[in-house]
């Protein structure tokens, strides 16, 4: 493959704002995309053979043939691009091989959504070059059955959604029901504001079985409600709901979705309304959610909120799905760099690693480079 082949394309990760776990409860989420990027330079083979190299990634090219691709593969990185091929064909669609190759400046294990950027990358080159002509939420259907199917990871919609939808100085407002989206305008710099994202460098693991335990928790919370999904349980009634259910651990699962799916309502109202700094507090909120509720937090995730929170911060919490990766701390501008140094020294005096901290602008979603 030349070093351009017949095209370029990039795809970003993303930042939660607020909706931690709901999308696979049917409900609301609010992501935003990172300028963060995978870029994928890609060239058709008339071979039958799917040939990935990436500069990020220890070991040579892989190569697998498309025709024998099947869920539970040997695992690795190549999976996820492996099972969006796999998915596209299953689903019908004439793609043959490829040639790809990848470079990625989204943090890996961070909860920021390199695994969806790297999917939803390789979804939109095969599209174009292949001429498949799919829009970009059936794009992200295709990427998220990819994910849970081929990979194993029992993720929702919103992460590839927001790396293939997201736009330039907006967060989405996904529902991830009918997938209907706004954008909400998220200009921070305007407001004398930032949001800050401290990776802990806790690496986290999905398919660990921890996250599959929550799903199952939500699902079987649901099925006790009477309700199709939680989102179903209206705020107003969650007091009511919580009283039907008897185990303890499902009823703090409950608690979480429903308020979560409220926190989303607020964020969205106080932006849509000019009040950015009010929605610090909301964040905070659902990060003691997160930790007490649906216990995803960990020691190094509650540093980084409460010493931010010490230093002046306007809230915080955890972002993505937990048990590690990255939390976001909104902060005015002028205020920033002690939130920062703040954070550093609380973990260097914890003798933990020192995390990276930077700030994240809403950017563009994916799109072809070239």
């Amino acid at each position: 493959m030349s070093s351009t082949g017949e095209g370029v394309w990039a795809a970003p990760g993303r930042v939660n704002l607020i909706g931690e776990h709901t999308d696979y409860n049917d409900g609301f989420v609010m992501p935003f995309a990172l300028p963060h990027t995978t870029v994928a330079t890609v060239s058709r083979r008339d071979d039958g053979v799917l040939r990935l190299t990436s500069t990020d990634m220890d070991g040579g090219p892989v190569e697998l043939r498309v025709d024998d691709l099947a869920p539970g593969g040997p695992g690795g990185w190549t999976d996820y691009p492996a099972g969006v091929v796999w998915a596209l064909r299953e689903a019908g669609h004439q793609v043959g091989g490829a040639d790809i190759h990848y470079e990625s400046t989204v943090p890996t294990g961070a909860g920021l959504s390199s695994s969806a950027a790297i999917e939803v990358v390789t979804a939109l080159a095969l599209n174009d070059l292949y001429e498949l002509g799919l829009e970009r939420r059936r794009t992200a259907r295709l990427c998220q059955r990819a994910e849970n199917v081929y990979v194993g990871a029992p993720t929702g919609i919103m992460d590839q959604t927001a790396s293939a939808c997201c736009t330039e100085g907006h967060a989405l407002y996904l529902d991830t029901r009918d997938l209907s989206q706004r954008q909400i305008p998220f200009d921070l710099a305007a407001h004398g504001l930032e949001l800050l994202v401290v990776d802990t460098r806790v690496k986290h693991a999905h398919s660990d079985g921890e996250y599959g335990k929550r799903r199952a928790g939500c699902e079987a919370g649901a099925a006790a409600l009477g309700v199709n999904a939680l989102r179903d349980v209206p705020y107003d009634s969650l007091g009511e709901a919580l009283g039907r259910l008897d185990d303890p651990e499902v009823r703090s699962l409950v608690r979480h979705i429903v308020t979560e799916n409220h926190r989303v309502e607020r964020v969205i109202a106080h932006l849509e309304a000019g009040e950015v700094r009010a929605i610090g507090p909301v964040l905070t909120e659902g990060h003691a959610s997160l930790r007490d509720d649906f216990r995803v937090s960990c020691r190094e995730l509650d540093l980084v909120v409460d010493t931010a929170l010490a230093a002046g911060a306007l809230g915080a919490r955890m972002t993505g799905g937990g048990f590690g990766g990255s939390a976001i701390v909104l902060t005015e501008t002028s205020a920033s760099p002690l939130v920062a140094k703040s954070v550093e020294e609380a973990f260097a005096a914890s003798s933990l690693e020192q995390p990276r901290v930077f700030t994240a602008v809403p950017s563009a979603g994916a799109r072809r480079l070239s």
